[in-house]
């Protein structure tokens, strides 16, 4: 019943949106870094729950996507706010790539 409570919809607007905040060549204000972080961090979760239960993981390009989503998943944002940033971005990148892998392996529809 706990992993109900704490289950939240794949929202593939909300990814992108999250994606395009981390990615856009204008950083994100120093204030809307840490929640940035635990969005990306939800997406990367449901990305990587969705990959192995679809068994992705036999592809090894998703395979390779998925232990990096792992790793950055588990990382602390770093306090200083240029490294904040870059971390942001491997965040968004690795969410943007291992969505678009799935797609193409036919894990996920196509996100508009």
């Amino acid at each position: 019943m706990d992993k109900l409570r704490g289950w939240t919809a794949f929202d593939g607007g909300a990814l992108l949106d999250d994606v395009a905040a981390a990615l856009d060549d204008v950083p994100p204000p120093e204030d809307d870094t840490e929640e940035i972080a635990e969005r990306l961090r939800g997406h990367l979760g449901r990305l990587v729950t969705i990959a192995v239960a679809t068994e992705a993981e036999q592809d090894a390009t998703a395979a390779q996507l998925i232990d990096q989503a792992r790793v950055l998943r588990a990382e602390d944002l770093p306090g200083d706010y240029r490294k904040a940033v870059g971390h942001l971005r491997r965040m968004g990148w690795i969410v943007n790539e291992l969505l678009d892998r799935l797609v193409a392996v036919r894990c996920l529809k196509e996100v508009a």
